[in-house]
């Protein structure tokens, strides 16, 4: 909190992580940011960095700070930033594309967790230990594709 007048903290202008995201939204837009734009500004992955702005990840105080400055956000954003946020809070989502997301895995999640038992044994993907790589694949026949690679440590069930 040392860069941050405590003015500011006694009546902060942002007063949720809700609200820095509407900040950072809003500041795209103005700025005419790209979420790989950003990304290679701060140093991480376009999918991490995309998913801390939008209050999926707990950034550090040096983050958060580049993060303060590319967004011009007000100083108090940055303790939002650094704050454990609720992850996955988020009700079932209306939104087209998000919701496909939810109907593959009701569709072949059935499948794919039997592929990966059969493949490790009992356990889980972890999602802590986890990258994702979002990238265009070109199809000139059928038209371009979504291309989405999930990398998560497998986690074995233990006996106890």
């Amino acid at each position: 909190m040392a860069n941050i007048p405590s003015a500011q903290l006694l009546i902060p202008s942002i007063k949720s992580r809700h609200e820095v995201i509407e900040q950072i939204y809003a500041q795209k837009i103005r700025l005419g940011l790209r979420w790989t734009d950003v990304a290679a500004q701060i140093g991480f992955s376009k999918e991490w960095t995309t998913a801390a702005c939008l209050g999926q990840m707990q950034m550090n105080a040096e983050e958060a700070d580049k993060l303060v400055n590319i967004f011009q956000l007000p100083p108090i954003a940055k303790l939002w930033l650094q704050t454990a946020p609720s992850k996955g809070s988020t009700v079932l989502p209306a939104d087209p594309l998000l919701y496909r997301f939810n109907e593959v895995l009701s569709v072949y999640g059935p499948a794919l967790k039997e592929l990966i038992h059969e493949e490790f044994g009992d356990g889980i993907m972890s999602a802590i230990d986890f990258k994702v790589d979002v990238q265009r694949e070109e199809d000139a026949e059928r038209g371009d594709r979504v291309k989405i690679v999930w990398s998560g440590k497998f986690l074995p069930y233990t006996r106890f």
